[in-house]
Formats: C-alpha cells, structure tokens, sequence
C-alpha cells in the first residue's frame, strides 16, 4: 500500500526533513487557490416504528446518479463534490423520504422510514437457490475475461493523490498547553463521513505519471511526470507515490492488505466465506445491472462486507465498494474502505476509471490515530498498443521513472495537470505544513523524535549517537562508555564521515574506530568505504543480534558474556549495483584477533609435548558477495536503504580468500557459501519463510577463521541464530542448516472465544544445523573449552505467539540436541519486538 509505505520511508529515513509526518502524528496523538467543495453525509437508517436498522436501503443524491446502500446494520456514508441539496432515501414496502443537505459540509442523520401498506395478491414461496449465487457463479467464470491484467498491453494516464489526516481530537485536546504555539492548524478540522471522526490534514501528495504494462514478459513501467508533496523534498520521495506499489486487484481470490490477505468477494471460493443477497437490479448508464451485497458467514476471517454493481452480459464488475469486517485479525488498522468504478470501453471490456481507498489507523487503542487517504483516476487508455519491448528495462519486472521536470510545475499548471481539483482544504495543507515548520517549538520536537527513531542526535553537521551504545556492561570492559558520531545531511549528501571512543572501567582502556562512506550513486547503488576499529567485538553471531555494546544486550544476557574478542581491523569495500535487487560488493579486510582468558589462542606441539600460548592471529582477506532479489524494493535515505522485500526468493553468494603473506595474513584459505531465502505466502493458511544456508572453507585456519555458527546467550529472539546454542559451542568447515517458521495469522486461535479478543497468532519454529570439520584442528590452534565440531545435526524446535500488545513476539524454544554438553539451555522463553500488522 503506498501510504503505508510513504510512512515507512518517513520511519526509517535517517534525516531530520523526512520525519515531518510521523512528528505531526506522534506529537498530537501524545500530549488552503481552488475552492471544490466536499459534501459529506453520514448516518443510520431505521424502521419508525420498530426503531430496527434497515439494511440495503437506496440512499442517493437527488438528480445525480451519486448513491450508496445502507449496509446490514443500516449505516450509510456519502462524499461528493457535486452541488448537493437534497437526500433522497428509497426502500421496498416503505415510503421515500427526502431531505435537504448542507452543501459543503458535514452533516450526520438518522432516519426513520414509515412503512407503507398497500394490497398485493397472494405469493407463494418455495425453497429454492439464492438469485445471488447463479450471479456470482457467472462472475467466477468470466473473471479472465473480465480482468484487465488479461490485455497483451496496455497503457494510460494515471492522477494519484495521497494524505494524511490526524484524527479523534477533541476540544479539550485543543485547549492543552503543548498546542500553544500551533492552535492556527485546528482551523483546518473536518469531520470524516465514514467513521464521524473529526480529522485534522497534515499531508498531501500528487502525482501524474504514464503506466505502461506488458503480459508476456511481465513488465511495469511507470514515468512519473510531476510530483508535488507537502512537507518534503519531493525528490526524495516521489518514487513512491506512484502506481507501482498499489497491487490491489479485486478480480483476484486474495486482495492485500497491510500484507493481510484479505479474501475477495468474487473469488472462486467466496460462497466458502461470505453471504451474498440480490438487493437490487437496474439501469446503471445504458448496462442492466444487479447489486449484490455481501457479508462475512464467521467472525475474525480475513473478509469484507459490502457490494458491488455487476453488467448482466459481460458479468464484469461495473464498481464496488469493500468494507474491512468489523472484527478482522489486523493490527493498527480501525477501518478499511475501497471504492471502485469502472468504465465501458466498448462492447465486452470494462477497465478501472477511479479508485479511492480509506484506512482508519489507530495508535493508541482507538483513541487516537490518523486517516489515509489515496485517490487514483485513469485517463488515455489504451488496450492495445504498439509492442514496446525495447521500452522496457531488460533486467527489472517493476520500474519507476522520475523525471528531471517532475517536481517543478508551478502553481498554474498543477491546475491544468489534475485529473480533478483540490477542495480548499485539500489546497491548504500545503500552506500549513510550511507554517508549522516555521514554529521553534516544532524543530525541538522533531530533533527528540528522530533521536528516538534513529538513534542519534541531529545537531547541524553532525549527529551525535547511538544513544543506546553510550553505556552497557560486560566482565571484560565492566562499565563501558561509549560516544560516537557521524556527519549529517548538512555537511554532506555524498561523504559521511563516523567515528567513536570508548572505555570501560574494569580493563582501563581506550577503544576506537573511524569509517567514511562515499555514495556514487543512489539507484543503482554506487558506494566505497573505509573502516578502522581497535575495539571488541563478538565473534560468531548474526549481523541481526543486538550489537554487543547496546544496553539491551547487556540486560537481556542469558548468563555474562565472557567471550568478547579484541579485534584490530581495518577494511575497504565498494559496492556495484548492476540493477535494483542486484549487486556485488568486493571487500578487502586486514584483521587482527586477540586471545584472552576465555578465547586463548594456544598451539600444541605433540612432538615435543609443549604448548605454545599465541597472544593474536592475522588475516587479510578479499571477499566477493553477490546478491540477487528479483523486483526487491527500496525506501531510499541519503546513505542507507531500507529493502521493502519482495515475493522472490533472495539469494546470497560470496567467495572470500585468505591471503598469506600479505600484511596480517598469516594463512591461506577459501570460503564458499550461498544461502536462500524466501517469504511466501499460502493463504488462508498463513506465510511461510524458510532459510537454506551452506558453506565450505579449504585450507588450513584456525578456529577464528573457519565458520563458528551463529548462537545468541541473549533472551531477546533472532531469528537468523540457534538461540539455544551457545557462542563458540561449534565450529565446521562445510555446513548446511535449515530454519522454517510458519505464521498461521490467527487460524485457530480466531475461533477460541477467550484468544479471539486478544488477537493472539500462532507461529510454529524449526531450525537444524548440519556440518563437518575435515581435521580436528586440536592439531593446529586448540579449541577453547566446549567448543566442538558437530558429529550429528543440532535442532531446535519451538512454538509462538505474536500480535501481543500488538508489538510483541514470545518464542517457547526446546534445544533437541547436544542436551548433554554443559552448560547449555534445553529450554528457553525469548521475546521479540516487532511490528505486523
């Protein structure tokens, strides 16, 4: 969805512009020129005398063909921008009722139908099939047909506008003290006709760009003509205001939402899921159509009320509109509403002519949150158009084009460019997000959000950080402090600079590292660096795990971590992506290990009977890495990027020499591995990830070199490590391990009354560890105590629960092997913060 991703950009992005949004949300949830008028209308209808709801009740605008039908608990909702005055309001067996509107604004009714009595003749009913069900068999059989993706090509024009809303505040929210300063925004409060919440716009973007789409190969490519956002540099973000990240198609068996997959009303097993009842049949246009409304048939299902028109020749889709069911198993998410229409393009075709999208979310348990809003329209169509494959990227299914213009329309020509005009106060956010910024206040907020966010404190040129590395503990270094900086955006948007110092009070001494970072290009990635280090670091655990001077390393440790390794090491690498989603990165590293009490590095000599005690070991190496994720997707800061994933497998190969001879290299070796990894998603049963990893070393290292397998004495959940296995518990020259998880999304606990309210979901766990070491190296550098190849598999297994409070995962872990090595966990809680929605 692309508002969410425009706030995962917002959260991840590293610079202090980016977080505008999520401060305006956050900050309000804690403590406009063209003048288009939106008439909204909310309200309820009822039997007078019963006082009951009245669903499928006709509730239209008067002279216009704007309408909607009650839904089964007779709740309505209207937006327009026609000239509205009247309301009027049809249903069978009743009188019509009308009544005048406030053009322009917000109002909500409640209305009472008198029943009408009038003679008939005598009607005999028998059993027989529901008249929706033939219906919707005809749709499940002309679905292919009547699906636009079944074109060769296509083309179009396409108009999108996103926003964002805060929501739920309240006048005595207004009066507090933290508002001082900014009370001119609650001059923009509205009222929203959907939820009756109040709402107060905080962001707005557009974009017109051209879709061009083609069957066999797949490919998508958007250019993104003009691109206008509030608040931001819109070259930064421009990208992700197009086409491409909307992947919304009702014609499918599961619709996506916020990664859920929902399932759609008119897929092949939507009898399976839904009740669906004939409410209507008219003259919609020059096509007869029927109105089908449709309901959930079990609670906490990943389904949709509402209805849709449907042509009676073509049984195509003429519009719809889906409602999220009130009780669905997602997160953060209060309510959903898709509308859509379609346009007849000539005898047999319908292709989408404008779609809008409403997301509710809640941040704070439904008292507060804010709205999401995108608007999409299509103009120009083309269904078949010359063959273009030459126009297409050879190497990428999805591309995105800015263009240099994109974000330089003035004023005047944005009126032209629209496919529909801003309401006044749609045209006002970007006056007042501009104002906002201009309020001291509002700059001291944002530099404390995006400490939090990020890590480090902006101040000008450089920013100050991590915070949570500036103290932590363990029995080498007792109390450590560190401080550590890096250069900001402000100093520059290619060259980063970063260093730190540390010192802890039990060894007495100073630690240190530097780096610089030079990016080429932003996509395709392009970028050196450089990094020196005189510091500890732990050997033998993911590059997921906590660092090992974060506090929470320090508070969440199983047992004290003895086993930190000095580390002398200085390296370069430079980075070449080819194309998004693939790209090699060749490192060079002179590095230097330091034994200790608990990692000595010592040699025996049989032949003499002596042992010889090494104080360090010398590498240099050069490693080459490939990375492939076909169609994989970016959120792009300045220097770092966060990958959005993609539905194919992601896989890793890197082949790394050891050299001898050369500076701190004292052996020769080779390394080989390649891992797979994949999300997939098998609904209505779940998603399913597993991790396929192997790897071989040839010559003769000791064991710091060789491949000591990722273990975790933390209780904080990783999910790349055997977190029942120790660090340094073994080491091998060829290995294979297998890690699967499956999240079942609430199958079953959704139908266990007391877990149903809690929105629990089961997540079931298992991870093996197969190797081999091709000589004991007892012969070379001595293993450390409890070190050991493996000469059978290690496993563990475990079952889960996540969705807790929303943020939290908690694993219940049993080691099933090795039980009878010492000091190892057989069993163990571990806990994870995360977010799903």
């Amino acid at each position: 969805m692309p508002l969410i991703l425009a706030l995962k950009y917002l959260m991840f992005n590293l610079h202090k512009p980016y977080i505008t949004i999520l401060l305006l949300c956050s900050f309000i949830a804690l403590g406009f020129t063209s003048v288009a008028q939106v008439t909204r209308i909310r309200g309820n209808v009822f039997d007078k005398d019963t006082k009951e709801p009245l669903p499928f009740v006709n509730v239209s605008i008067e002279g216009t063909i704007i309408g909607t039908t009650s839904g089964f608990d007779g709740e309505f909702f209207i937006e327009t921008r026609n000239q509205a005055k009247y309301l009027a309001v049809t249903y069978v067996g009743y009188k019509a009722f009308r009544t005048e509107i406030n053009p322009g604004g917000f109002q909500e009714l409640n209305i009472y139908l008198e029943s009408e009595s009038f003679e008939m003749q005598e009607i005999v009913v028998v059993p027989g099939e529901n008249p929706a069900h033939p219906i919707l068999r005809k749709i499940i059989a002309n679905k292919e047909k009547n699906d636009p993706e079944r074109f060769n090509r296509y083309q179009y024009e396409i108009y999108n506008k996103m926003e964002l809303d805060i929501n739920n505040l309240t006048e005595d929210y207004k009066n507090k003290k933290a508002f001082k300063h900014f009370q001119f925004i609650f001059d923009y409060i509205d009222t929203s006709a959907i939820t009756g919440k109040t709402f107060l716009p905080i962001f707005i973007t557009e974009s017109l760009s051209d879709f061009y789409y083609q069957k066999q190969p797949l490919k998508k490519k958007e250019i993104v003509k003009a691109s206008k956002i509030s608040g931001v540099d819109s070259d930064k973000v421009s990208d992700f205001t197009g086409q491409m990240y909307l992947d919304f198609n009702i014609y499918e068996n599961f619709v996506p939402i916020m990664g859920l997959k929902m399932v759609s009303p008119v897929a092949r097993f939507g009898l399976m899921y839904y009740k669906y009842y004939l409410i209507d049949s008219t003259f919609r246009g020059n096509s007869w159509c029927y109105n089908i409304s449709f309901k959930p048939k079990r609670k906490q299902e990943p389904t949709f009320t509402g209805n849709f028109w449907v042509q009676d020749t073509t049984f195509a889709l003429e519009s719809y509109k889906i409602r999220l069911a009130d009780d669905v198993n997602i997160n953060f998410v209060d309510d959903f509403v898709a509308e859509q229409s379609y346009v007849r393009l000539n005898d047999s075709t319908w292709f989408p002519k404008k779609q809008e999208l409403f997301v509710d979310f809640e941040i704070t348990n439904k008292e507060y949150g804010f709205f999401g809003r995108k608007t999409t329209s299509y103009q120009n169509i083309d269904i078949d158009p010359p063959d273009k494959r030459d126009f297409f990227s050879a190497q990428l299914a999805e591309e995105t084009v800015l263009l240099d213009e994109a974000t330089k329309f003035s004023y005047d020509q944005w009126g032209e460019l629209r496919h529909e005009t801003l309401t006044k106060r749609e045209n006002d956010i970007y006056n007042m997000v501009d104002s906002i910024q201009e309020v001291p206040l509002y700059n001291t907020i944002i530099d404390i959000i995006n400490t939090l966010i990020t890590g480090y404190w902006v101040k000008g040129p450089v920013e100050i950080g991590p915070y949570y590395t500036l103290f932590s503990f363990n029995p080498i270094e007792g109390a450590r402090f560190k401080f550590g900086l890096r250069t900001s955006n402000a100093f520059s948007t290619k060259i980063m600079l970063s260093g730190h110092l540390a010192y802890g009070t039990t060894d007495q001494k100073f630690k240190y590292g530097a780096g610089a970072l030079y990016v080429f290009n932003k996509n395709p990635r392009r970028a050196i660096g450089v990094n020196y280090k005189h510091d500890y670091e732990q050997l033998g655990i993911t590059s997921y795990a906590f660092l090992s001077d974060n506090i929470l390393s320090s508070i969440f440790a199983r047992e004290q971590n003895d086993k930190l390794t000095k580390v002398n090491s200085i390296s370069t690498s430079y980075e070449h992506e080819w194309f998004q989603g693939f790209s090699n990165t060749i490192t060079f590293i002179d590095k230097k290990v330091y034994s200790s009490k608990t990692v000595p590095f010592s040699y025996i000599d049989h032949n003499r009977d002596t042992t010889l005690e090494y104080t360090s070991l010398g590498t240099t190496e050069i490693k080459l890495n490939t990375r492939f994720a076909f169609n994989e997707k970016f959120i792009m800061g300045e220097f770092e990027r966060f990958s959005l994933g993609t539905r194919y497998p992601v896989i890793n190969f890197s082949a790394t020499t050891g050299l001898q001879g050369i500076f701190d290299g004292e052996y020769e070796y080779y390394k080989l591995n390649l891992s797979f990894e994949h999300n997939i998603s098998i609904s209505p049963f779940g998603d399913l990830r597993y991790i396929i990893d192997g790897g071989r070393v040839f010559g003769n290292a000791p064991y710091p070199f060789l491949q000591l397998h990722e273990g975790n004495q933390t209780y904080a959940f990783d999910d790349y490590a055997f977190n029942l296995m120790n660090y340094y518990e073994f080491v091998s020259t060829k290995h294979v391990s297998f890690m699967v998880e499956h999240h079942f999304n609430g199958m079953f606990l959704n139908h266990v009354p007391l877990f149903r309210r809690l929105k629990w979901r089961e997540i079931i766990e298992f991870k093996m560890l197969m190797g081999d070491l091709k000589q004991r190296e007892t012969d070379y550098i001595a293993f450390p105590e409890n070190l050991d190849d493996l000469d059978h598999p290690y496993m563990e297994a475990g079952i889960g629960t996540e969705n807790i409070f929303k943020f939290f995962r908690v694993d219940a872990i049993w080691r099933l092997s090795y039980l009878e090595k010492p000091n190892v966990l057989p069993f163990g809680i571990f806990v994870k913060m995360q977010v799903r929605f």
